[in-house]
């Protein structure tokens, strides 16, 4: 190839050869050199003035200045320099979604059509990129980082039903130490199935590091500035619980996490060739499969450095791990909700309807709930709290929620027969028997329940014993009304002892026959 660089040795082959007397067609043909690459370097040493013996004497040093860089007569050529000031502004254009080289070299022609070709413009801007996008090796520490992706490509399973297939986007999560890794595939990308898998990475290494590490994932990324980062809520929940501080990647740099990005390539290689030909039926069928074939992964032996991942992971990873806390993480929500005039608010996610204290009607709430339970708040104050119900448009109410007039009218919902009996029977026996005869008394028992709620009135004013009492004194009686018993409370007849006197006597008296008379 004609003016093709050269190395020192060959250049001091030719000052030999030169000085020998050879022609230029001779040391061409000896040294397998272009004519044109010959006479340039011919050119360059001749142009120094010195003789080829003086030439022989030089260190390589020197002689790299006459053979490499001495200026030859020339027509100076400035095209290069003024593409070379355009090669930053080209880079940042090739981030733009439909920019080419070509299109940037046909801009480049417009403005300078005296300008290089197009296989000269890509060549000269290959070079540049080369020596301006160095890659650096990166030293990880045991226990410093998880990262965290989602593969590019998704994995599926047949829904037996319907025959539909279903993609899933697979998690993989690497420690950049060791390498050692985990994969799951999930229902949906979202925040609730990404941290639930979180969790059981976590439990799947055994412990937990330091720092964990994504790109920037709608799911953990709030806000991304380049000096500034700002996690989603449900994020700063997870790590706050597990006690591991979040990071994310520079927008747009997958460089940032080498480890993880070259772990995907491995379970496309380890995991997805294999799983090519298998047919699944459910997410769980699925992952159990990718949970058989992580340790062949994870157990395969490095190409360049001794052991494998599994082994680097447990004897020099793993120790330096913090400890899992006792409980997993759960996903708490946040929503807002205004507290409504029959003192509820309603969760949206369920259609379902929490009572708070009726003294916060119409204010603001926030409400926090996970699959367990629901609180409701007022700035930092928490005002309620119950357990999750699923029932959509139902009513979850505590009856200390309640106004009084809605507690009592909330009882008489409860009223019947067993009710008011039920209370008779903490009383005593008496007081059942009273409660009963009341209760007989109508046509239509629901007429009764007034007078049986003025009697349970009535045993909490005078208590339960002379209540019991007043019962006992018209035990006898063929029928009772509430105005009896508050009567007998009233006048105190109760305390008195009831005489055992027969107030009726029969009298003798001689129109009075008996038995006898009647043969």
């Amino acid at each position: 190839m004609a003016n093709k660089s050269i190395g020192m040795t060959q250049v001091r082959r030719i000052i030999q050869l030169k000085a020998d007397g050879l022609s230029k067609l001779k040391i061409s043909s000896l040294l397998h050199l272009h004519r044109a690459t010959l006479d340039n370097y011919l050119t360059r040493i001749e142009a120094s003035g010195k003789s080829f013996s003086e030439l022989l004497l030089l260190k390589d040093e020197q002689l790299v200045n006459l053979a490499y860089t001495a200026t030859v007569a020339v027509q100076s050529d400035d095209r290069i320099e003024k593409l070379q000031k355009q090669f930053a502004y080209f880079t940042k254009e090739l981030t733009r979604s439909g920019v080419t080289r070509r299109t940037l070299w046909e801009e480049y022609k417009s403005a300078d059509p005296g300008g290089y070709s197009y296989t000269q413009f890509c060549e000269h801007f290959a070079r540049y990129q080369k020596h301006n996008h160095a890659t650096m090796h990166l030293t990880h520490r045991a226990g410093e980082y998880l990262q965290v992706d989602f593969a590019g490509k998704q994995l599926h399973y047949i829904d037996v039903p319907n025959g539909e297939i279903i993609t899933c986007p697979v998690l993989v999560c690497a420690l950049p130490y060791s390498g050692y890794t985990y994969i799951e595939a999930l229902p949906s990308a979202g925040q609730t199935f990404m941290f639930c898998a979180l969790n059981r990475c976590l439990e799947y290494i055994g412990g937990v590091p330091r720092n964990v590490l994504s790109d920037n994932m709608k799911q953990y990324i709030g806000k991304n500035i380049r000096y500034e980062f700002t996690f989603q809520a449900l994020a700063e929940q997870w790590s706050v619980h597990y006690n591991t501080n979040l990071e994310a990647t520079r927008p747009r740099k997958p460089k940032d996490k080498p480890t993880v990005e070259n772990s995907v390539y491995q379970a496309y290689l380890r995991i997805y060739a294999k799983l090519r030909d298998e047919e699944f039926h459910s997410l769980y069928e699925l992952n159990k499969r990718i949970l058989e074939l992580l340790p062949t992964h994870n157990q395969a032996l490095f190409q360049k450095l001794p052991g494998s991942r599994e082994q680097r992971f447990i004897h020099d990873e793993k120790p330096l791990l913090k400890p899992l806390p006792q409980e997993p993480f759960t996903i708490k929500h946040t929503t807002m909700a205004k507290v409504q005039m029959n003192y509820h608010v309603i969760l949206g996610e369920d259609k379902h309807m929490y009572s708070v204290p009726h003294q916060y009607i119409g204010k603001a709430t926030s409400i926090v709930y996970d699959q367990e339970n629901v609180e409701v708040f007022i700035g930092l104050q928490r005002i309620a709290s119950h357990k999750r119900d699923y029932r959509q448009h139902a009513y979850t109410t505590l009856a200390i929620h309640m106004p009084e007039k809605h507690l009592k009218y909330n009882e008489t919902l409860g009223w019947d027969a067993g009710y008011f009996l039920s209370l008779a029977a903490k009383i005593g026996e008496n007081s059942v028997a009273v409660f009963k005869k009341i209760l007989a008394s109508k046509e239509f028992i629901e007429q009764t329940y007034k007078a049986c709620l003025g009697l349970k009135r009535l045993s909490e004013i005078y208590g339960t014993h002379r209540f019991e009492a007043a019962c006992k004194r018209v035990e006898n009686a063929s029928r009772v009304t509430y105005g009896m018993i508050k009567n007998i409370l009233e006048k105190n007849l109760d305390k008195q002892v009831e005489p055992q006197l027969n107030l009726f006597p029969i009298p003798n008296h001689e129109n009075i026959r008996g038995a006898g008379n009647y043969h």
